[in-house]
């Protein structure tokens, strides 16, 4: 094996892990919270910072490693992460009480910031044209691949080892990424690199990002009940106002302002904070209202959405291949634009729609009823076709307009973008949703006082209620979920529409992307021309 495989090999496995330890660790979460002592928190919020306290470091320090991974060299930084997080995560698994593995959690989250754009870094230094599309499309097949699985691997390792194998399984595949990053991956590094570091604004970045991360996050798992959730988003805007300015004032600023010169950068971002809230507002909603409100059991909610997965994994390769040899402009107007139907098409769903009541001890079950292949799988289908079509054109695009100097910092920046931003919308379109539920419940199930906080508490937005109700109340709550969600898909639509317009208009043919000044390169145009030899 050459060592573009193996580089491609190791990009997929160090990114893949990251993914990995985002989803598998929820169905842990109960075990968890009943195995594992705490000495200062209850078990759900102990629970809430297992989760939140990985998310928080690996979105804050995103941009610091893209940038430490193009300074220091991007075969460096990726070992170092991989063998970082492989040292968390043994922490994690052996982890006494609560507060150790929330620790461990965190610094887990640390070393995983240096492998998501590195990896990506990686495959940029090593592969060109339309191989580097192939390559972007198995890298976003494997990385959704991974996320997928998180859940079923999880509930295999907890159900017959141990919530701790979850962690340790990490161990193995660290040691043979390590080997063979060490062994058979090329090195590249940013030659041009200034010699000083811009330390304030890695500080700078950190507290935007983090704060906007830690903001978001909190307030959505505690329903922005207090301040500290706006506290922290205040803090995050000062870092995200101060941001642009120190990058002007700044001789060597950490994220090169010459890279938003690029029309392409710029609009991909932009496409990226869209889209990707988008996808952020569905994958929350989808399984919840399937199960809270029509009543899917959870096997069939997971494996309902098995076909438009099978999609974006089996063909991700073949369309990134074509971004990288015809452009990517109308993959990304294309891709976006079918999703979005596809949400429309969810947005029909009556809140009568017959559940899937899959059983895993009774294989009669297992034939899906005639309301999911009307009501869900043509959404699925449209939805997986899309996504298929959009997500390795838009990492090439990423990708291609920037200088390969400047990949890891390029790549970091949109992993930020990918992470806090739908957050922050998931977070605006939450509380619609919410104001919308609660409407439709003080109207539609009579007797139900939806001022009181015990109502409020055990009878929420596309969840089962925790009350008992009567037929009428019951009927009514469905509604209001189902109205709820509605709204929620209509606004992902809306964005996912804007995306496709974005890319449109924004994105510039292929031709016209490669040139130096599209790829960010400093205008030749500004400088002041050199003095004649004598």
């Amino acid at each position: 094996m050459n060592h573009k495989r193996w580089t491609l090999v190791v990009a997929v496995l160090g990114s893949g892990i990251v993914f990995l330890d985002s989803t598998v660790v929820g169905v842990a979460m109960p075990k968890i919270g009943r195995e594992l002592p705490s000495l200062y928190f209850g078990i759900l919020e102990g629970q809430t910072y297992v989760y939140s306290g990985y998310l928080l470091s690996l979105s804050a320090l995103l941009i610091l490693a893209g940038a430490l991974a193009d300074r220091y060299g991007r075969r460096k930084m990726f070992a170092i992460g991989l063998a970082g997080f492989g040292a968390a995560s043994v922490l994690c698994g052996v982890s006494p009480n609560m507060e150790f593995l929330i620790a461990a959690r965190i610094l887990q989250g640390a070393f995983g910031a240096l492998l998501v754009p590195g990896s990506l870094a990686l495959i940029t230094s090593t592969f060109e044209g339309e191989e580097q599309g192939r390559a972007f499309g198995v890298w976003a097949s494997a990385s959704a691949g991974t996320t997928i699985l998180g859940p079923f691997l999880g509930g295999i390792l907890v159900d017959t080892l141990s919530w701790r194998a979850v962690f340790l399984v990490n161990v193995p595949l660290v040691i043979f990424a390590v080997v063979a990053v060490l062994a058979r991956v090329q090195e590249s590094r940013d030659e041009d690199a200034p010699s000083q570091f811009d330390w304030v604004g890695a500080i700078i970045v950190a507290l935007g990002v983090g704060g906007l991360a830690f903001g978001a996050i909190y307030g959505e798992q505690h329903r922005w009940n207090g301040p500290l959730p706006f506290v922290s988003l205040g803090v995050g805007a000062v870092g995200m106002v101060l941001l642009p300015v120190w990058m002007r004032v700044s001789k060597h600023p950490l994220i090169p302002i010459h890279l938003f010169r690029s029309r392409n950068f710029t609009v991909i971002n932009i496409a990226t904070l869209l889209i990707y809230g988008a996808l952020y507002i569905t994958f929350n909603n989808v399984g919840l209202f399937q199960q809270g409100t029509l009543g899917y059991t959870a096997a069939a909610a997971g494996l309902s959405g098995v076909p438009g997965t099978l999609l974006l994994v089996l063909f991700s390769t073949r369309f990134g291949a074509l971004a990288g040899r015809y452009g990517a402009r109308w993959f990304l107007v294309i891709g976006p634009t079918l999703m979005g139907l596809g949400l429309l098409w969810l947005a029909r769903i009556p809140a009568d729609s017959a559940p899937w009541q899959l059983s895993p001890g009774n294989p009669s079950t297992y034939l899906p009823p005639v309301s999911y292949l009307v009501d869900v799988l043509p959404m699925l289908l449209l939805f997986g076709a899309g996504l298929m079509m959009m997500v390795a054109p838009l990492t090439t695009v990423l990708m291609t307009s920037v200088p390969s100097h400047n990949s890891g910092i390029a790549s970091a920046i949109n992993n930020a973008i990918s992470r806090i931003g739908p957050q922050l919308a998931g977070a605006v379109i939450f509380v619609a949703m919410t104001a919308t539920f609660y409407g439709v419940v003080s109207t539609n199930a009579p007797g139900l006082n939806v001022e009181s906080s015990e109502v409020r508490l055990k009878v929420t937005p596309l969840n089962t209620p925790g009350i008992d109700l009567t037929d009428a109340q019951a009927r009514g709550v469905r509604e209001a979920s189902a109205s709820s969600f509605h709204l929620g898909m209509i606004a992902s639509a809306g964005l996912l529409f804007t995306g496709a317009a974005v890319c449109a208009v924004g994105i510039r043919r292929k031709q016209d992307a490669e040139s130096g000044l599209e790829a960010g390169a400093p205008d030749e145009s500004t400088k002041k021309p050199e003095p004649a030899p004598a």
